[in-house]
């Protein structure tokens, strides 16, 4: 299947604001024919229509949850497998609870088969990427039928995610009383805990090795670290915590300026939170601009002197 273009997503857009696009201007983007975005001008044969962003992403997904309603039931038929052995590994030693899950398919059939026994609550960090085609199937395919079961789903994402079409797409399908779905600036690592009984954490950055942790000890302390981001992050629903606060300072670039104040580079800073390089230096320029820095040792200076990480002294709770 072809994958979604830069070079569609301009045309695509321009098409929406115009009403239509020429025909021949659309060859460099294969795309747009793939994904059914544009469909022929009933009047022109030489120029095309867009299709509504909402049909076109319902059109998308149709075939996605079918896949996920074969795959569902090969999980439970699975789960039913496996039911009888579960009972037999529940006195094994200390080191046994703890297990290294190497390579993509192993990690996500632990995580299937952990999922298809939820009956109560799933917790989430997910520091935010980009959700791909192939991520928001196997998310679908996990989440939903829990849904369906009256299990809660909690998430965390960065404040990022706001602005990313994939993942407010995914959170809008699921999102029925049920799921849940908060923001905050920053997040380490992904995190997924099911029914207070098992944990999953990455084991190294390329997301190839895992751990699948059953220590009751481990599981509480990682509750006990997601319910604290919980407490402080922000619901998705609410208004945007890149709109500025008091002083011109949005919440976005005050979490920078702690992280410039602390020595962090461009890089470090915008992987920590969950943005690409040029969208941080950006907000970096804006920090300068509002403190009136004229240079970047200047810049640290100004940070030092000003009022704005003061906010974070006893700081606590729920942000407003």
């Amino acid at each position: 299947m072809t994958e979604w273009c830069e070079e569609g997503s301009r045309l695509y857009a321009s098409a929406l604001r115009t009403g239509r696009i020429a025909r021949a201007e659309v060859e460099p983007a294969p795309c747009l024919v793939e994904f059914a975005l544009l469909h022929p001008d009933p009047d022109d044969p030489n120029w095309l229509r867009p299709v509504p962003p909402v049909v076109a992403l319902s059109r998308q997904l149709s075939p996605l949850e079918n896949e996920i309603a074969e795959r569902r039931r090969l999980a439970i038929s699975l789960a039913e497998t496996f039911q009888p052995f579960m009972a037999m590994g529940t006195h094994t030693a200390t080191s046994d609870s703890i297990t290294v899950l190497e390579g993509g398919e192993r990690i996500n059939a632990a995580l299937n088969m952990a999922t298809a026994q939820c009956r109560t609550e799933v917790l989430t960090l997910q520091p935010s990427d980009r959700m791909s085609e192939r991520s928001l199937l196997r998310g679908l395919e996990r989440d939903k039928p829990l849904i369906e079961r009256g299990v809660r789903i909690r998430t965390v994402y960065q404040h990022t995610a706001r602005y990313n079409p994939e993942q407010l797409a995914y959170a809008a399908r699921l999102s029925d009383g049920k799921a849940e779905y908060r923001t905050i600036d920053e997040l380490v690592e992904r995190l997924i805990i099911c029914d207070e009984t098992v944990a999953f954490i990455p084991a190294r950055d390329d997301q190839q090795v895992a751990l699948e942790l059953r220590h009751p000890g481990l599981v509480r302390y990682l509750i006990k670290l997601f319910e604290y981001l919980w407490d402080r992050a922000v619901p998705l629903s609410t208004g945007t915590p890149y709109e500025a606060a008091s002083g011109g300072i949005t919440e976005i670039q005050h979490s920078i300026a702690k992280l410039l104040v602390e020595g962090h580079v461009d890089e470090a800073i915008a992987r920590r939170l969950g943005m690409n390089v040029r969208t941080c230096r950006a907000h970096i320029a804006k920090l300068a601009s509002a403190l009136g820095s004229g240079s970047r040792a200047q810049l640290g200076y100004l940070i030092a002197r000003s009022e704005i990480l003061k906010q974070d002294d006893g700081a606590g709770g729920s942000p407003e």
